[in-house]
C-alpha cells in the first residue's frame, strides 16, 4: 500500500524511515494532469522493485510545509530519500521506462550480509554480523531464533546494536514477557496489571511489552492503550 503522508507525519514516515528503506516521495496535487498520470506509473516500478525501496505521496495543497521544504515550483516532483538525505530526484510525468531506470538505481544490489541475512537460518545469520555487525535484519532474525530457545540476554544485548523500530521493539518484548501471542490470556495479563502501571514502572513496561507482542493489527491493541492513558493522565 502507499501510504499519504502530511506535514504531521512527515519526520516519523519520511525522514525516520529512510533509515531502514530508500522512501520515494510524490509530491502531487489532485487539480494536476501529469500527477495523474505518474502516480500509477510510481506505484508500480516501486511495488515490482521489492521491500528496499517504498513510495509516499503528499499533497502539496494540504501539506504546505512539505511543499516548503522541498521548494516545489512544478509538479509531479519525485524525490528519493536515503538515510535521511535525498540522494535523487526529478520532475515532471517521465515515460515507464525512465522511471523503472531511476528507482532500479535507487535499490543498490544485496551485499554478501543481505543474502546471508536471508539464508535464515543461525550460522548465515552469525555470518552477516561478522561481516556487518550492525546488519538490521540479521539482528532481528537472528535476535528472534534466540528468543524462541529462551536466550533473552544475548537477544537483547544484539537489538541494542540498532536503532528501536516496530520490529526491535516486538522482539525485545518477546524476550522481556517470554509470552506469544495468546487470544486468551492476554487480557487476563493486561487487566491484572493496569491497577499497578502509575506507580510500578516494572508493571508499566510489562503492559506495554504486552501490546507491543500483540500488535497493532489487534483490535484489542488500541483498546488496552486508552486504558493506559487513562490510567497514567
Amino acid at each position: 500500500m502507499v501510504l499519504d503522508v502530511t506535514d504531521a507525519t512527515f519526520q516519523t514516515d519520511v525522514i525516520d524511515r529512510s533509515d531502514g528503506v530508500t522512501v520515494v516521495i510524490d509530491l502531487w496535487a489532485p487539480w494536476c494532469g501529469p500527477c495523474r498520470t505518474l502516480g500509477p506509473v510510481l506505484e508500480k516500478v516501486v511495488e515490482e522493485a521489492g521491500p528496499d525501496v517504498e513510495l509516499v505521496k503528499v499533497n502539496i495543497d494540504d501539506n504546505p510545509q512539505v511543499a516548503a521544504a522541498f521548494r516545489v515550483q512544478s509538479i509531479p516532483a519525485v524525490f528519493a530519500i536515503r538515510d535521511k538525505a535525498v540522494v535523487d530526484g526529478f520532475i515532471g510525468a517521465l515515460p515507464e521506462a525512465q522511471v523503472r531506470q531511476w528507482v532500479e538505481q535507487l535499490a543498490p544490489a544485496p551485499s554478501e550480509a543481505d543474502q546471508l541475512a536471508a539464508a535464515g537460518d543461525e550460522d548465515s545469520l552469525r555470518k552477516a554480523l561478522e561481516l556487518e555487525p550492525d546488519h538490521a535484519t540479521a539482528i532481528v532474525s537472528l535476535a528472534e531464533l534466540l528468543v524462541e530457545r529462551g536466550e533473552t540476554d544475548e537477544a537483547l544485548a544484539l537489538l541494542a546494536r540498532i536503532p528501536e523500530s516496530p520490529e526491535t521493539r516486538r522482539v525485545a518484548a518477546l524476550a522481556r514477557t517470554g509470552v506469544v501471542a495468546d487470544a486468551d490470556g492476554f487480557e487476563q495479563k493486561l487487566d491484572a496489571l493496569l491497577p499497578r502501571v502509575k506507580a510500578d514502572e516494572a508493571a508499566r513496561q510489562e503492559y506495554v511489552d504486552l501490546l507491543e507482542v500483540m500488535g497493532t493489527e489487534d483490535p484489542r491493541t488500541a483498546e488496552y492503550r486508552r486504558k493506559l492513558s487513562a490510567a497514567l493522565f
